[in-house]
């Protein structure tokens, strides 16, 4: 089993875009038994996938009451592929951490999934805070969607410390360029900045995700964006072959 966090202290980077289709990718590429588990509260990686959320806010039980998490997984349309969903208890997830004092709680629930899944993704939430610690101790691989711009580089900088900062063995870091434009000069100077990153083209059928509410792959194999998405997922697992 391994565990493969996305993500960024800025919004609007593609951050859960990146989640649900490597997801998507980890399940029907690499036919891993796959779970997207989305800590932010917005809940859009369960928009994505289609999954519409149930009534009951219960996303943050599963720490506080130590309760099983696979009392609250998901099936989604696609094989080998369930979701872990977000709700809005998932904001006061970060008080919640601090009282209970334990700095490995979502680790061990990740051990106790691993026994069910080879792939587990992180849809983590903007912010630097307790619940971004307890990703880091819990990941195998941090991917971090970087738009190419002075602000975006700025940010993986603190990407960056956050997870120096969560321990002697910190995760690995995987920046990735995502809604790359070469037409722009600015974009085109961060590529060649940075020629050994993996690219994510700016991409009309990634904006479609939110429409079909399917993964890029699932709807538009042959695109550039698809294509993009999958180069990114053999990348990720050459990286966990080297753990």
């Amino acid at each position: 089993m391994a565990t493969i966090a996305i993500y960024s202290v800025k919004g609007g980077v593609g951050k859960t875009t990146f989640a649900v289709n490597l997801a998507w990718c980890a399940a029907q590429i690499s036919r891993r038994r796959t779970l997207l588990w989305d800590l932010d509260a917005s809940n859009g990686s369960g928009f994505l996938l289609g999954v519409d959320p149930k009534k009951k806010r219960s996303a943050d039980t599963i720490f506080a009451a130590e309760r099983d998490p696979a009392k609250l997984i998901q099936k989604t349309d696609f094989k080998g592929l369930d979701l872990l969903p977000a709700d809005e208890s998932i904001r006061t997830l970060g008080r919640q951490f601090d009282t209970l004092g334990k700095k490995k709680r979502l680790a061990k629930l990740t051990q106790s999934l691993g026994k069910e899944y080879d792939r587990i993704l992180f849809d983590c939430p903007p912010v630097l805070n307790e619940v971004s610690s307890q990703v880091m101790r819990a990941a195998d691989l941090v991917i971090v969607p970087l738009p190419p711009s002075p602000l975006s580089a700025r940010a993986f900088d603190l990407v960056v410390d956050e997870v120096r900062g969560s321990g002697k063995r910190h995760p690995p870091i995987l920046p990735v360029l995502s809604m790359l434009d070469l037409r722009r000069t600015l974009h085109k100077q961060a590529r060649d900045a940075n020629p050994n990153w993996p690219v994510v083209p700016l991409a009309s059928a990634i904006e479609q995700c939110a429409v079909e509410r399917r993964p890029v792959g699932a709807f538009a194999p042959r695109s550039p964006a698809a294509r993009a998405f999958a180069h990114l997922w053999a990348a990720i697992e050459r990286k966990l072959a080297e753990k």
